[in-house]
């Protein structure tokens, strides 16, 4: 199960419309997950995949695969940059992105290439509209 719902997306993160997520981590990086509604959507989470570190990805761009018991999703960054972690805990406990999916089942911490990328995501409010408006 995913952490309890959130009725209210985390205010200290900013999201994107494919249901990821992108919260400040230190004044250059930010950590990148898939929110609860994603969870939700895909069910069991059974298989993720990542790439490597130094990968340098542009905003919006593909950067892996999620696989549930449901369907496989392409992942994509909310934010530019280069990669300088992953969460290497997925690759024996994928399970964790259904569990924990805005804190131990974190995915990616990103240096950003461009800061100001942040502000053209939703904030939590927009997001919450964004997901009432899909259902």
């Amino acid at each position: 199960m995913a952490e309890q719902p959130y009725p209210h997306p985390p205010d200290d993160r900013r999201y994107y419309r494919e249901h990821e997520w992108a919260k400040a981590d230190a004044p250059d990086t930010v950590v990148i997950g898939i929110t609860d509604y994603a969870v939700g959507e895909l069910g069991d989470i059974v298989w993720v995949q990542l790439p490597e570190i130094g990968t340098r990805l542009g905003q919006f761009e593909r950067f892996g695969e999620i696989e549930s018991v449901k369907a496989v999703s392409d992942l994509f960054t909310p934010v530019s940059g280069e990669i300088v972690a992953v969460n290497q805990g997925l690759a024996q406990h994928p399970e964790l992105v259904g569990h924990a999916p805005f804190t131990d089942g974190w995915l990616l911490r990103i240096r950003l290439a461009a800061p100001a990328e942040m502000d053209r995501l939703m904030d939590a409010e927009a997001y919450r509209n964004y997901i009432e408006g899909l259902g």
